[in-house]
């Protein structure tokens, strides 16, 4: 069995927080590359939602490549997906053959990106869903770890010790992880890119004008509109997901997924769950006591053009037609000034930033499958 002691996290956001220091504390090294380092300690401490304090130490931060890459068995990008590719670009001179890359976060078109920055036959490999939920309360110092994941699955390309790295991470994360079938099945995901844009359209889409008297919750006071949105994109999601030759029952629908049955069920299940407990929508206070929205934070930046549109890309390659994921688009692309979608069809002037499959030259089911 392949012996993993090193690992090198990259991004210095909240997974780059709590994922360093769960695994520095079960006794790996861990690197870190982060375009701060000067604001970073060695120690990280991480109070977890069982009030237990979890300590970690950095060996290495750096915001140079090639002083904390060439040393690791593993690499783990834990960064939004606008950062996926430009930090491919500068590791890969560093890389060593046997090292494996992955991403906490799949659905962000990492594996494709993956595959024209470093090449073929790489071993590639991604999460499912995020380990953990966590907050940072301290820059480069302390985090909250907000909720865990009862199970964990990876994904990876052809080249990929998957079992190996299922080993390594259950008892790095101490969090049992299993190994999927296709790493489609860890891109396709109805987490984030469905769930954040659904609740954002259904949440602020009636209002009328730019103010808000308040700063919204964004899972507490969830609505059933939100819900309906968030019913009707999974729908279409699960289309896609059936012309696939992968595994189905991987990717379970939401309803399912929340043990939910019905517009209402979802709508307290969400509001409900714990870890979801005070995450705010994001908003900007103004001098009258009012709020604005803020387009700059990651449920558009990261969601739609690196989430949300990706699950189009792969409707108009498989020809399934999403009306309600497109009235999202439609909508969100609009709040933001941006333009992807024109007419059904992503050719808007906007759609290179984002991670759609057009990007990186995949056109066909066959390149699609093939990684």
């Amino acid at each position: 069995m392949q012996a993993y002691q090193t690992i090198c996290i990259c991004g210095g956001g909240s997974l780059g927080h709590t994922v360093a220091a769960s695994i520095s504390h079960k006794g790996y090294q861990v690197n870190l590359l982060t375009g701060h380092p000067s604001r970073w300690s060695h120690h990280i401490q991480i109070t977890d939602c069982n009030n237990q304090i979890i300590n970690g130490e950095i060996s290495v931060i750096s915001d140079k490549p090639k002083e904390v890459i060439p040393s690791s068995d593993i690499v783990l990008l834990c960064l939004p997906g606008y950062l996926i590719q430009s930090t491919l670009r500068s590791i890969a001179p560093f890389l060593r053959p046997e090292t494996e890359v992955g991403s906490v976060i799949c659905s962000s078109g990492f594996f494709w990106m993956a595959q024209h920055e470093l090449g073929n036959g790489k071993k590639l490999f991604g999460f499912q869903r995020v380990p953990f939920i966590s907050r940072v309360t301290k820059y480069g110092e302390k985090a909250e770890l907000k909720g865990y994941k009862s199970l964990l699955k990876i994904g990876g390309s052809k080249s990929s010790n998957l079992q190996a790295l299922s080993s390594f991470f259950t008892d790095a994360l101490g969090t049992p992880t299993i190994t999927l079938h296709h790493y489609l099945e860890a891109t396709l995901t109805n987490s984030n890119p469905i769930l954040h844009p659904s609740r954002i359209f259904g949440m602020l889409s009636d209002h009328v004008g730019d103010l808000y008297d308040r700063e919204y919750l964004f899972y507490e006071e969830w609505d059933e509109k939100s819900s309906d949105v968030l019913i009707q994109c999974d729908t279409e999601f699960q289309q896609i997901v059936n012309k696939l030759p992968i595994h189905q029952d991987e990717i379970p629908c939401l309803l399912d997924y929340y043990e939910s049955t019905d517009i209402s069920s979802l709508t307290q299940k969400i509001r409900s769950i714990k870890a979801f407990k005070g995450i705010k929508m994001g908003m900007i206070p103004q001098e009258n006591g009012q709020f604005t929205i803020d387009y700059s934070n990651r449920y558009f930046t990261e969601d739609i053009p690196y989430g949300l549109l990706i699950i189009k890309s792969l409707g108009i390659l498989l020809n399934v037609p999403t009306p309600m994921i497109d009235k999202v688009i439609y909508w969100t692309q609009m709040k933001m000034n941006k333009s992807y979608l024109i007419d059904g069809q992503l050719i808007g002037k906007d759609i290179k930033e984002s991670g759609v499959l057009s990007n990186f030259q995949i056109h066909t089911i066959t390149s699609l499958l093939s990684l």
